[in-house]
């Protein structure tokens, strides 16, 4: 990966990358964490077109992004949803530029969006989620309460990193068990929260959140979930809390979207349908949340048999 900064710290893309953070931030609206994102992939594309000798956008040719394309896939052997998504923003910097009047003409017009390239999500059957959601005790760390109700309520609503770091405490409403949630582009869904998520939230808010915050909410930014500090907890905390108790519990290759996957995964298998798993994940489209549709193709006879009038049963 290029050092942070690299695009911004690059004369001849200073003014360019400025204008075009402006623009997504101002004209788009767009979350800080998504351009922080955009940031990223800039500052790889730019750190890759430098070893190439190309250090200001009029240079960029339609075969360098493909060979930082193939840079991304053979040499880092990025995931290919990462690399879609990368594509994307080199796609969307280089149309801006171009309509800025920065380029002449723009490079990335023929750089082929994969869509395709959409892997199967990675899930843990329920009995190995069971382990990981208790594996928090006394005996691994002083806030294990916290950390229980953390992976508890990941596994009960679906929610992204990001989202457990940024929910607030006038978000929780105990009294119908929800939560109201905040995802991308600033859409706002409601989620049910569980039986046992529910238990261990109050534990928390009850027994340890106070003795961290000390009243001091403005410090704690009022979030329902905080660091041993009182601060509000940051995304690369979730994910160290979340691989920390996977090695706990012994399960490999475990991020915090792998509990998002199974939380889905395991909805469409009790019979939930597929509408209902989009408003609870916070997708826009459908079609984003019909790839864990994989899992049901062993329950497809049982079903068909159970509804349709003319199989056997």
């Amino acid at each position: 990966m290029a050092p942070r900064g690299t695009a911004a710290e690059t004369p001849g893309f200073t003014a360019s990358l400025r204008s075009f953070l402006a623009y997504i931030r101002i004209e788009c609206g767009l979350a800080s964490s998504t351009i922080e994102t955009y940031g990223r992939d800039l500052d790889d594309l730019v750190g890759d077109l430098l070893v190439r000798g190309v250090s200001t956008p009029r240079d960029v040719r339609a075969e360098h992004l493909s060979e930082h394309v193939r840079f991304l896939s053979r040499d880092r052997s990025l995931d290919p949803s990462t690399i879609v998504r990368h594509i994307s923003t080199v796609r969307v910097f280089f149309r801006f530029l171009h309509a800025s009047r920065f380029i002449d003409e723009n490079p990335a017009r023929l750089l082929e969006r994969p869509t395709k390239w959409r892997k199967v999500p990675n899930v843990i059957s329920p009995a190995q989620m069971r382990k990981l959601v208790e594996s928090p005790t006394a005996d691994t760390g002083e806030l294990w309460i916290r950390d229980r109700a953390i992976l508890e309520l990941m596994y009960a609503s679906g929610l992204r990193a990001s989202e457990v770091g940024s929910v607030r405490l006038n978000q929780w409403f105990p009294v119908i068990a929800s939560l109201s949630v905040v995802g991308k582009g600033s859409k706002q869904r409601i989620v049910p929260v569980g039986m046992h998520a529910a238990q261990a939230l109050t534990r928390w808010l009850e027994y340890q959140r106070p003795d961290l915050v000390k009243g001091n909410e403005i410090h704690a930014d009022h979030r329902l979930f905080v660091s041993n500090r009182g601060k509000p907890l940051e995304r690369v905390a979730v994910w160290m809390l979340v691989k920390k108790y996977a090695a706990v519990a012994g399960l490999h290759d475990i991020h915090p979207h792998v509990l998002r996957h199974s939380f889905a995964t395991d909805l469409l298998r009790g019979g939930c349908d597929l509408r209902t798993v989009q408003e609870f994940l916070g997708h826009a489209s459908v079609v984003t949340t019909q790839i864990y549709t994989h899992v049901d193709k062993s329950r497809l006879r049982e079903i068909v048999t159970k509804f349709h009038p003319r199989f056997d049963r």
